[in-house]
């Protein structure tokens, strides 16, 4: 994928992610800076979404530790494990904010 692509897709993911985390209905406050998404939770903690176009990834930052993500296919998956980025987002700000929060890409 060309680096233009790539960011495309990147802008069109963090889009998708803050409109999942309105849909959610949850007090997640989302500000946007250039390829950075941050998410506060309602505890005052963070979730640092952000592309990285050189690495053609998405890096995950929480309390937990940081995630990377590569396009395969359709979908972001994680280059460790191999899950996939809505789902972990999901779990990831279930565990860090203390409430079930399910985020739909």
């Amino acid at each position: 994928m060309s680096e233009s692509e790539f960011i495309d897709l990147a802008e069109a993911t963090l889009d998708s992610i803050e409109s999942a985390v309105d849909a959610a209905e949850v007090d997640i406050e989302a500000a946007r800076t250039g390829n950075v998404l941050t998410l506060e939770l309602d505890n005052g903690s963070k979730v640092v979404i952000n592309s990285q176009a050189p690495m053609q990834q998405m890096w995950v930052a929480g309390k937990t530790g940081a995630f990377h993500y590569s396009r395969k296919g359709d979908r972001w998956i994680d280059t460790r494990d191999g899950s996939e980025l809505f789902a972990a987002l999901s779990r990831l700000i279930s565990a860090q904010g203390g409430e079930a929060v399910v985020l739909r890409g």
